[in-house]
């Protein structure tokens, strides 16, 4: 079956536009005109993908992709006309998993949404069900669950799968190009900055304390590493 697609645009014409591109693709759409309305859209529907546009009167693409990710992974892709580094900063920042700015060919588009579907068709095949642990957290990889002590944390589709290469390479350091490459793809191989901001999200999430982390800890100028050790309590 082919991947269902949420549409969030209040313009009509350029939701329409954007729809007929999707479904000459093969898409199954879904297109909806408001920001609460996508809300309430994701909760009812599960959407394989949602293409967000930024600027919308009732409620922005920000305030949506952040209502979203309270209760749901689904990747976001958010469209808009700013070219401002602080915009996409803010879009990945709220849970965003790619950013595209207007105006864009459909060519590009098309192509953005078959990376981003790639890269999470892995989280809809029953992984091996085990339970991996780690100090406090833990990870259900058979329900794709993560867990802070008895609490359940939301992460984005690209938060886990940035959590899931620490927890299948544990004790291993792991660059920033190798973790741009298995999470987002070659083409991202050289943003850094993007890896920035979802190290920081998951340690916000996952850390007691984000400035002194325990689960995913910095090695400067070398990468990253989930240690083999946690270190006691203090």
């Amino acid at each position: 079956m082919s991947a269902k697609i949420l549409v969030v645009d209040d313009e009509p014409l350029y939701a329409r536009l954007v729809g007929e591109s999707l479904k000459v693709a093969g898409y199954q759409v879904i297109r909806v005109y408001s920001g609460a309305e996508a809300v309430e859209k994701v909760a009812q529907e599960n959407p394989d993908l949602v293409v967000l546009d930024v600027m919308m009167p009732d409620m922005d693409g920000f305030t949506v992709c952040k209502r979203i990710r309270e209760f749901s992974n689904t990747p976001i892709i958010m469209l808009t006309g700013k070219t401002e580094e602080k915009a996409r900063v803010t879009g990945l920042d709220m849970g965003a998993d790619d950013y595209i700015t207007k105006p864009f060919s459909g060519e590009e588009f098309l192509a953005r949404v078959r990376a981003v579907l790639r890269r999470f068709s892995v989280q809809s095949q029953p992984p091996t069900p085990t339970v991996f642990t780690h100090g406090d957290l833990r990870i259900n990889f058979s329900r794709a669950e993560v867990y802070v002590g008895d609490k359940m944390v939301f992460l984005s589709a690209t938060e886990y799968r940035l959590l899931l290469q620490f927890a299948h390479n544990l004790g291993r350091l792991l660059t920033s190009e190798e973790l741009l490459t298995n999470v987002w793809g070659d083409e991202f191989k050289d943003d850094r900055e993007i890896l920035w901001v979802s190290i920081s999200r998951l340690r916000q999430k996952l850390e007691k304390d984000p400035r002194r982390p325990v689960h995913i800890v910095t090695r400067s100028g070398e990468g990253y590493i989930m240690p083999a050790v946690v270190p006691p309590a203090s």
